[in-house]
């Protein structure tokens, strides 16, 4: 199981603000496990946190704005596509200003310094959500749209399209996170000339040049006012005939706004709060509309608070049937763990076919066969006793005796011809051999009986 990371030590970098122009100075810092991204506002009294969750985002225009009461912090994405892209799971980010500074446009310099300060492994397993099913989100007044579908590992493919000669249809896709160094990373922000007089009137844009954006100009204008434009943001004249790119640094690559839209998605995807597993198609993606979609994430998150595991059944078992019995003592009617499919350190996930001829359905509502919750209970602890018997030397010598059980919820029936799905997690260490767990059982996508319980090691063979 993949576990989750931190940095191994902190980084400043300096610049200025794209919006703000102020010269500012952000810091990453190592976080502990299930910490996950948080901004704070060192200038600030109380130097106020902010969780960077997809809710707390105040504001999408010409960028992500994350605030929390009065505190705010914007132009974050670059900054969390990095930390996302390279495996960062856990940072805390302080920043002496209201905004990241935008460096040069792209996410290449947070990226080389995650690098040099290394990352660093923690115990916490990375908790991924696996999408199981299409999501999607719609913007008909934009045509915006962001589809989710399932996939193996997460993937982008980004669709942008302008009413612009110089800049209509690009797409952009990354397959793999371990390429996004290389083929996304250096691609910079981007604007058309026509949108830098509106962004200035609003205010924005205040720290922008030729260092940090491509700026596209595609509609002639009179040289007078090109040149009373370039010298309102700081950038040498040009010649108001010649329409195109206006760059120090020539393009990346020809589809570099392309290639920039999927770095902020992956940057608005981290506001989910998890890793996830999914392929993402977006077309005329922008901040408004990525939001939205990661706050649709995290509520299907929410509604599935403990997703159930997946299970292939081609797939051959970790512990089939024969192994188990060398391992625990229960025989005919009372081994209820089929296989088990999954075992790690601190977690197992285990299997049982419910089948019409249960001897205890002769019993138990014949008329309407409904399996007992104790067995459900028992079955689950027959799958903790096989973790725990996992991480000890001789463990056909050892048995398992429950000492407690809490927090049991029964949430619906078990019938013939559901197949279980036993999650167990160790919630500490096994000590003195005293171990505590939690469990659920799964039938599909829902949770059916869930508890906490402990157990206790017995060398008595």
């Amino acid at each position: 199981m993949l576990k989750q990371k931190t940095l191994q030590g902190s980084f400043s970098l300096c610049g200025k603000g794209l919006h703000t122009g102020l010269n500012l100075t952000v810091t990453f810092n190592p976080a502990p496990e299930n910490h996950g991204y948080k901004i704070q506002r060192i200038d600030l009294d109380g130097r106020p946190i902010i969780d960077a969750v997809a809710e707390n985002v105040v504001e999408t225009t010409r960028g992500t704005v994350l605030g929390r009461g009065e505190a705010r912090c914007s132009t974050v994405e670059h900054a969390l596509a990095a930390l996302y892209a390279m495996g960062v799971d856990n940072c805390l980010l302080q920043v002496n200003g209201p905004e990241v500074p935008i460096l040069d446009g792209s996410a290449e310099i947070y990226v080389e310094n995650i690098k040099r300060v290394g990352i660093a492994e923690q115990n916490a397993v990375k908790d991924y959500y696996i999408i199981r099913k299409k999501l999607e989100v719609k913007d008909e007044e934009t045509g915006s749209c962001i589809t989710i579908l399932p996939d193996e590992q997460f993937s982008i493919t980004a669709m942008i399209s302008f009413n612009s000669k110089v800049l209509s249809s690009q797409f952009a896709t990354l397959d793999n996170m371990e390429n996004f160094e290389s083929e996304i990373a250096p691609s910079r922000t981007f604007v058309f000339v026509r949108e830098v007089e509106q962004l200035m009137a609003a205010g924005l844009i205040k720290g922008g040049d030729l260092d940090n954006a491509i700026v596209i100009y595609e509609n002639e204008m009179s040289q007078e006012k090109l040149d009373k434009l370039a010298d309102s943001i700081g950038v040498p004249h040009h010649d108001a005939t010649e329409k195109g790119y206006l760059n120090h640094k020539p393009l990346v690559w020809e589809n570099e706004p392309a290639r920039h839209k999927l770095l902020d998605i992956i940057g608005d995807m981290a506001l989910i709060g998890k890793p996830i597993k999914g392929r993402i198609i977006a077309t005329r993606p922008g901040h408004t509309i990525n939001n939205k979609f990661a706050r649709l994430i995290r509520k299907e998150i929410r509604a599935h608070e403990i997703q159930a595991p997946g299970y292939d059944c081609n797939e051959p078992p970790v512990m089939d049937v024969n192994r188990i019995r060398e391992l625990l003592p229960h025989r005919y009617p009372m081994q209820l763990v089929d296989k088990v499919i999954e075992l790690g350190p601190t977690t197992i996930v285990a299997v049982k076919n419910v089948t019409s001829n249960e001897p205890f359905f002769t019993g138990h509502f014949p008329q309407e066969p409904v399996m007992p919750g104790v067995l459900q209970i028992e079955a689950m602890a027959q799958a903790g006793g096989l973790l725990v018997l996992n991480s000890i030397d001789e463990p056909e010598r050892w048995s398992t005796y429950f000492l407690r059980i809490d927090q049991v919820k029964f949430r619906q029936k078990v019938v013939p011809g559901d197949t279980l799905l036993f999650k167990v997690e160790l919630l500490a260490p096994v000590r003195h051999g005293i171990s505590s767990m939690r469990g659920y059982v799964f039938v599909g996508e829902s949770i059916v009986t869930e508890a906490t319980f402990t157990a206790q090691i017995v060398k008595n063979k």
